[in-house]
């Protein structure tokens, strides 16, 4: 439906024409009680005058829309000789039909600023009964603080139609629009005030913006990964709880607060902390620069983290050196082992942290930063802050997002999916293809790991280097690691005796092999023939 019909069918209820004029005096809607003939008679410059079409009288009125700038409604009310028609009557009510139905509060006043009428909709937006507003002045009403300002003033100084926003009650956002209503003399004689909620807007509007603010991180996501697609390769998970840790860091890697990485040694806390640098914004502008707090003396490590200038101490380089937060500019620092940062230097990274700049040892200028920073720690930060060895405002400011990552012990699932990652890794590295055994792999799920992932990750390399056969049993496992379990190299559920046998040959054959250069000297230890021993390597896939 065209403006003009929408317009048009909006006002065809009205019991009297009307027409809608734009400032070029060109009709733009009329209703279906206004002929051409009606146009011909409108005066310009007048708000109030009398005309005559097809015979009848009418007094015309005119009003500015209150919306739409430069668009002015003529009102056409018959005359009738004699007193107060009946028809004028039917014209009030459905008036006053219209006004009670309205969405939008109507706010009537005089000239002087006393309230006339109003309308229902005036308690939905306000919480105050309509009943109150009737004979009060708006000054009583901006110094109760129901209105900031009287628009009603200034549409009778200004007299022009005239729109302000305030915030009503409840803290809901209201558009005002004040119009004049002018007598013979071209005077304003009432004001009507048009209040519109805009909360729902707003809220329409904010969510639109939210969407287009989606839109744009998932369109740069996935171009980042149509880029980039094996950028979480080094990512291996199989346990929920793990799955969804990458998938929260994922989540606010575009968000800049701090994150703190709290978890044992070894569990991959400089993985979760690259991961999210990846999937950032920050990736495509800056590095990922990563400083282990607890690596470097404390004589040093201020230098390292903020640089210094030239002649700053003894041994500087001539021309200075950037420190980490330099390097990381724009993009992401991960400082590992906070928890071993001396005091001293918790004041300066806390300065830096909240203002966003540095001042390198030996200078007295400060440098503009914009880094997203990443802290991790296996150590108890707040016992820590009790004891007066962690500063409590710097912990408060790095732990924003706190992230835990469990043990090996507490998320077994991931355990083999680790041990196959790392196997496959070094059989690729030294060109061999070693095999695990099922009790080797039993074991390995059992095992509590106390040194997480890293110790896993050495284990795997260390039996992949030095087993010589292909097939690497639990018997090959060093002794110091089985016995942490009270592992004997027996299988460690009731078995039938071929299968216990099979077990115990593969073990015998193992270490015989470590011991002696050939089968057949293998073959005189163990007390067969090298025939016998030929068939069973092969068996186990030892050779």
């Amino acid at each position: 439906m065209t403006t003009k019909a929408l317009l048009s069918s909006e006002w065809s209820y009205l019991p009297f024409p009307m027409l809608l004029v734009n400032d070029r005096g060109e009709v733009i809607a009329r209703n279906e009680r206004a002929n051409e003939d009606f146009h011909r008679c409108i005066k310009e410059g007048e708000h109030h005058f009398a005309c005559n079409v097809d015979g009848q009288d009418y007094l015309v009125e005119k009003y500015e829309h209150s919306h739409m700038n430069n668009y002015f409604f003529y009102f056409f009310y018959p005359r009738s000789k004699g007193a107060a028609p009946q028809k004028y009557e039917e014209m009030e009510r459905e008036l006053n039909s219209l006004l009670e139905s309205a969405y939008d509060a109507i706010y009537i006043t005089d000239a002087e600023g006393t309230t006339l009428k109003t309308n229902p909709a005036i308690e939905r937006i306000t919480k105050i009964p309509r009943d109150y507003y009737i004979g009060k002045n708006v000054n009583q009403l901006v110094q109760r603080g129901i209105l900031e300002e009287s628009v009603t003033f200034r549409v009778v100084e200004e007299k022009k139609p005239v729109t302000v926003y305030q915030r009503g009650q409840g803290d809901i956002e209201v558009m005002l629009t004040g119009s004049p209503i002018f007598n013979k003399d071209g005077e304003v004689e009432k004001v009507i005030t048009n209040i519109r909620d805009l909360t729902d807007l707003k809220q329409l509007r904010d969510e639109n913006q939210k969407m287009k603010e989606l839109n744009s991180f998932y369109k740069a996501e996935l171009n980042k990964m149509q880029e980039n697609p094996d950028v979480t390769t080094d990512i291996v998970c199989e346990s929920a709880e793990m799955k969804n840790i990458f998938f929260t860091g994922e989540r606010v890697a575009n968000i800049d607060a701090t994150i703190l990485v709290l978890g044992e040694t070894g569990v991959g806390k400089d993985v979760f902390a690259k991961n999210v640098h990846e999937h950032s914004l920050r990736s495509e502008q800056g590095e990922f620069i990563k400083i282990n707090c607890g690596a470097i003396p404390p004589t040093l490590l201020e230098s390292e983290l903020f640089g210094y200038e030239a002649g700053a101490f003894s041994g500087a380089q001539k021309t200075g050196k950037a420190g980490m937060f330099e390097l990381a500019d724009h993009g992401t620092l991960f400082l590992d082992e906070i928890g071993e940062l001396p005091l001293e230097l918790q004041v300066k990274l806390l300065r830096v942290l909240q203002e966003g700049e540095l001042r390198r040892v030996g200078s007295t200028n400060t440098t503009r930063i914009d880094v997203r920073v990443i802290a991790a720690t296996n150590r108890d930060l707040k016992k820590m802050v009790k004891e007066g060895t962690f500063r409590e405002d710097l912990y408060y400011r790095i732990n924003v997002i706190p992230i835990h990552i469990p043990p090996l012990r507490e998320r077994r699932e991931d355990i083999l999916a680790l041990i196959y990652f790392y196997l496959n890794h070094y059989n690729e590295k030294y060109d061999v293809t070693k095999k695990f055994s099922e009790s080797a792999l039993n074991f390995f799920y059992q095992f509590d790991w106390h040194g997480n992932v890293r110790e896993l990750a050495n284990l795997v390399e260390r039996l992949v280097v030095t087993i010589p056969t292909n097939m690497i049993d639990i018997s090959d496992i060093p002794v110091d690691i089985r016995e942490e379990t009270g592992d004997d190299g027996l299988p460690q559920e009731i078995t039938t005796l071929q299968e216990a046998t099979e077990h115990s040959e593969r073990a015998l054959l193992a270490k015989a092999l470590k011991l002696y250069e050939n089968t057949y000297k293998i073959a005189d230890a163990l007390g067969t023939s090298q025939a016998t021993i030929v068939r069973k390597l092969k068996k186990y896939e030892m050779t």
